[in-house]
This record gives structure tokens, C-alpha cells and sequence, in this order.
């Protein structure tokens, strides 16, 4: 294939290829078609760019492995498949220093089961009314759980339902973590009297 007739190829074809007949090209056209996604999700768990860059080679080391020993079986999930590695392997890495993020609310109670879906769209203005920089300084003081949701939401482009996979939680759980992360989020730009 040439690298046009790649860069037009589905996900799901570009694996065969690699898988079939060991086309590295093909295997670049898909790392490179989602590695910033991918790296961000995982800059902004740890929150350290050489230990995301590390933990990054990881991600796709499994990922070549996984594809190579043809025990991949996510049909046109790419995306969230890796991304899936990412976040296990940011878990794993928390686990092995003893720093486990938070998985509770603020206020440690689970009223997740009264928000509504709907209420997130409205909210979604915060992240595209500032620049990255600023978005970026204002997550990091977020509780672990609410910014690991806004980063797959809005900087992966997961589902809810996605994210409550990749998280193992409920899609209520996602959809709270987001809320509470997007309120909190208001609040310190406001504190820091970022225009909205």
C-alpha cells in the first residue's frame, strides 16, 4: 500500500496490515494518528512530561505486542482499546510509588445516580473558551478522578460510556466525576478571574 492509500485506511484495516504482512507503515499511520490523544491523556493523569513519555513507549510497546501475537480483538475500537492500556499502566504506576488517585467524591457520598447527561453540553463552553495553557493549569488542580473524566471527554473524544469502561466505573460515575470536575473547574476560574 502506499503511505496515501494508509493515511485513507480504516483503523481496523491498518491492524491487518501490520498484522498480515508485518507492514511497519501501516503500524506508523496508526500510532501517529492517535498519539497526541493518547500522550495527553497520559500527561495529564501524571502530570510529568518525562514520566508520561516513558509510560507513553510503554503503552504502544503492549500495543505492538498485542497486535503482533494477534490476541487483539477490539473491531474498530482502536482508540479506546489504547487508551485503555494508557490508563491501566498510569494505575499501575500510582499503585507501585503508593500514590493511588482518589476514586471518592469530595463530599465521599454517591449522589452520582441524579445527574443528568444533558447538563454537560452546556458546560463544555469552559473548555473551549480558554486556551490550552490555561485549561491545563486550572485541571491539575483538579481531584484526580473529576480530571482523568474531562480529559478523555474533551481532549480523547470518548464516550461516556467509553470512559466508564476504560475507568471501570458506571456511566452515572462518569457523567458525576465530570459534573463535579466541570463545577470545580468554573470556581477556580473564577478565583483566578479567568474571563468565561
Amino acid at each position: 500500500m502506499s503511505m496515501k492509500t494508509l493515511n485513507q485506511a480504516s483503523d481496523t484495516q491498518l491492524i491487518h496490515a501490520f498484522q498480515e504482512r508485518n507492514a511497519n507503515d501501516a503500524l506508523e499511520v496508526l500510532i501517529n494518528r492517535y498519539k497526541d490523544k493518547i500522550f495527553s491523556s497520559i500527561l495529564f493523569l501524571v502530570k510529568d512530561k518525562y514520566l508520561a513519555e516513558d509510560l507513553f513507549q510503554d503503552v504502544f510497546i503492549k500495543v505492538i505486542d498485542t497486535l503482533k501475537s494477534n490476541k487483539y480483538s477490539e473491531e474498530g475500537k482502536f482508540l479506546p482499546w489504547a487508551l485503555r492500556i494508557s490508563h491501566n499502566l498510569c494505575i499501575d504506576y500510582f499503585r507501585k510509588v503508593k500514590r493511588t488517585p482518589p476514586i471518592k467524591t469530595s463530599d465521599n457520598k454517591d449522589i452520582f445516580e441524579t445527574i443528568n447527561a444533558v447538563e454537560e453540553s452546556t458546560e463544555t463552553k469552559l473548555m473551549t473558551s480558554q486556551s490550552h495553557e490555561k485549561v491545563r493549569n486550572m485541571l491539575n488542580l483538579l481531584p484526580e478522578d473529576q480530571r482523568e473524566v474531562i480529559v478523555l471527554r474533551h481532549f480523547a473524544d470518548l464516550s461516556f460510556k467509553e470512559i466508564a469502561e476504560i475507568t471501570n466505573s458506571s456511566i452515572n460515575t462518569a457523567l458525576g466525576r465530570m459534573r463535579y470536575g466541570l463545577i470545580n473547574l468554573r470556581k477556580l476560574m473564577l478565583e483566578k478571574q479567568i474571563a468565561l
